[in-house]
């Protein structure tokens, strides 16, 4: 038995020597070491050897593990330290070599027109103001007037998540003059832009998706020419001095009297072309003196209080800023387009 120890020692000592990875070094720490490696048959043995004999192979037995763990263990480290080092070496960071030059994104032209209506409004003492746009039927309809049967409320205009009707995507970010209303002291003066959604096709001028930015002031004594002189100012901001403007009458629920506000084409000068459908006219907004409904329904008295509001879509006035001739370049990523701003 001796002289099986010592040969299983040799060649176990050899074996973990040469082993290069950590696979091959586990794969021989089972196979003399295991429950049931080489190390393990031979003392299994141990009971046809006499009494005398048995204590001397059990040291010897012990000593031949002690000195194949040790091995295992040294040569594990070994391994260990080379992967690192060729891992470090791969790894290797030249600090001389010149680096990646990084592109600078830019602001997308429809924010950049945002940023300068807010400034614009803030500038006049309104507060930004802003509301989910998951909303309930209730305050995207009901609270502005807006009654059952209105087209506005119709599945083939409106986006419903409920068959009930009740939970829709806004269509307008009006809500959030009812939420403002129902929340904020008077007097008010609040600008709400926001995502809306409508069931529209998508054309040079329309898209599913689009901006809204809600604009309304609520105190005493306050006009309708408080709002013409108002939406002139803005308008003159954004498109420069000596912009074209024209006010039409038109109807809305929320608001009484109500009106449109057109500017003069920027494509065409008025002429008619594609991008006004030929009437040389961009409507921009609508517009009109808050209806006495709606300021009752929020608590606020109508004989002391009045207002105007207005709702105009952010795209067609960075179309109008940047002369963008289709909608549709706005929401396409094309950096061709996108650069250019």
């Amino acid at each position: 038995m001796k002289t099986l120890l010592s040969e299983l020692r040799q060649r176990a000592v050899a074996e973990l020597t040469a082993a290069q990875d950590a696979a091959t070094l586990d794969s021989l720490r089972v196979k003399y070491l295991g429950k049931k490696g080489e190390l393990t048959a031979v003392l299994k043995q141990m009971g046809k050897l006499s009494a005398e004999e048995r204590p001397i192979m059990g040291q010897l037995a012990n000593e031949i593990r002690a000195e194949l763990e040790g091995t295992l263990e040294t040569k594990k480290q070994e391994i260990a330290a080379k992967a690192l080092e060729l891992k470090l070496q791969s790894e290797t960071l030249d600090v001389t070599m010149p680096g990646k030059k990084q592109e600078l994104g830019r602001k997308h032209p429809m924010y950049n027109v945002l940023d300068q209506i807010k400034e614009i409004f803030i500038g006049m003492g309104f507060e930004i103001v802003d509301g989910p746009e998951i909303e309930l039927a209730d305050y995207n309809f009901t609270k502005l007037n807006i009654d059952e049967g209105h087209p506005s409320r119709e599945w083939t205009d409106t986006f419903y998540f409920t068959e009930d009707s009740k939970y829709l995507l806004r269509t307008q970010t009006s809500p959030m003059q009812v939420r403002t209303m129902e929340t904020h002291p008077l007097p008010i003066r609040m600008l709400a832009p926001g995502r809306v959604y409508r069931k529209d096709e998508v054309d040079a001028t329309h898209s599913p998706m689009f901006h809204q930015i809600e604009g309304m002031v609520i105190d005493k004594g306050i006009t309708m020419a408080d709002l013409k002189a108002t939406l002139n100012l803005v308008v003159q901001q954004i498109y420069g001095e000596g912009t074209v403007t024209r006010f039409r009458p038109h109807h809305f629920p929320f608001t009484e009297p109500s009106c449109e506000m057109d500017i003069q084409c920027h494509k065409c000068g008025g002429k008619g072309c594609p991008t006004c459908k030929g009437e040389g006219w961009i409507e921009i907004l609508g517009a009109g003196m808050v209806h006495p409904k709606v300021l009752s329904g929020c608590g606020i008295d109508p004989d002391e209080y009045s207002g105007w509001a207005f709702g105009m879509g952010l795209e067609r006035l960075a179309m109008g800023e940047y002369k963008i001739n289709d909608l549709r370049l706005i929401f396409e990523n094309d950096e061709r387009f996108l650069k250019q701003f």
